[in-house]
């Protein structure tokens, strides 16, 4: 298993505090945002992990993170040279993958539990998360039936079909950079991960669990506080970085 942290685009929601660094670099507390995604990765033992960053602050990447050694695991670097959807990650990291199932988490997700189990135990097919939240018109949707099996998945849809958001955490299998290089950009001009659950969710091969703990989305000022004050007062992020 390897991992990926997706952490490029520009970050306008959080402007004018990213005119001068990357949103994934701003303070969470006390640590640096992308610590906590690493972290989520570190804790579930992946240690071969590829950082996607955007080209304007790529050098300030490798002088927080440098090479890995300190973190007790092996670092690789890639520019996304513009934001071109979350599943484009896929095929900017298909040689680092090199085959192997991958473990992908967005550089501005925070999140209590621990995924560990989920992620050593993952075989094969795609395997991702649901979370209830109270504005789904922001996030990719999962409906359900009655016995929790998976209907259908939406990108950002105008009348979603429940409350449970896609939190950007996503493992997949060795297929993931094929299926990915497959899927024609949106009329958002982007390439969408969404497409990607749902060629898995076709063959029948798309595991999707449900989330108790909390999730933060950082990326506006709100959320960005509403993790600060997270860290800070419930002490319920294990950190091990």
């Amino acid at each position: 298993m390897k991992g990926i942290i997706l952490s490029g685009g520009s970050g306008t929601r959080l402007r004018p505090l990213t005119k001068m660094t990357s949103k994934q670099l701003l303070p969470v507390y006390n640590r640096p945002m992308i610590y906590y995604p690493l972290n989520t990765l570190l804790k579930a033992g992946i240690r071969d992990i590829l950082i996607i960053v955007a080209p304007d602050h790529a050098g300030n990447y490798l002088n927080l993170l440098g090479s890995g050694r300190e973190f007790g695991a092996r670092f690789t670097y890639e520019i996304q040279d513009e934001p071109r959807g979350l599943a484009d990650a896929f095929i900017i990291g298909e040689s680092f993958l090199d085959d192997e199932s991958v473990t992908m988490i967005l550089g501005d997700n925070i999140f209590v539990d621990d995924f560990s189990d989920d992620i050593k135990s993952f075989t094969s097919g795609g395997r991702i998360f649901a979370k209830e939240v109270d504005d789904p018109k922001r996030f990719g949707i999962v409906e359900f039936d009655e016995q929790g099996k998976v209907l259908s998945i939406e990108e950002k849809p105008e009348n979603p079909k429940s409350n449970y958001a896609i939190p950007g955490l996503y493992i997949f299998d060795n297929q993931v950079s094929m299926i990915a290089k497959s899927i024609e950009p949106s009329e958002r001009g982007e390439i969408e991960i969404t497409e990607i659950q749902n060629a898995y969710l076709e063959k029948e091969m798309l595991d999707v669990r449900k989330v108790e703990g909390e999730w933060i989305d950082a990326g506006t000022h709100d959320s960005l506080l509403d993790a600060g004050l997270l860290v800070r007062d419930k002490v319920d992020v294990k950190m091990i970085i």
